[in-house]
């Protein structure tokens, strides 16, 4: 059983920066993949970023140049740049283990104009 908890969310204006926190039970090392989604009320979770257990990223389209996953032993991050009314969300971090797939809670990011 994997336990993911998210944390650092909060309300920001455009053009500022949040770092977004999982703490994860386990060593994160070992983990397949991990990654962050998030979801507005309404609409599909979508992908923001992803990174594998030998640290290849992928970001979507619309957060490229503006966010940067990393992640130590324990712990993965999202830190985000540049952010825009249309980052606002709840994030969910996501990690695929060898028995299963599990995500956190969310935290909610609001970004105003």
């Amino acid at each position: 059983q994997v336990q993911l908890v998210e944390s650092g969310g909060g309300l920001v204006q455009a053009g500022g920066s949040l770092r977004l926190s999982c703490a994860a039970s386990g060593n994160i090392f070992s983990f397949n993949t991990m990654g962050w989604y998030r979801q507005v009320l309404g609409k599909q979770r979508e992908l923001v970023a992803t990174i594998t257990s030998g640290g290849s990223t992928k970001y979507a389209d619309s957060v490229k140049g503006r966010f940067t996953i990393s992640r130590t032993r324990t712990s993965m991050y999202l830190q985000m740049n540049s952010l825009k009314p249309e980052d606002t969300g709840v994030y969910y971090c996501n990690a695929d283990v060898y028995n299963g797939v599990y995500w956190g809670q969310g935290t909610t990011v609001t970004v105003s104009s």
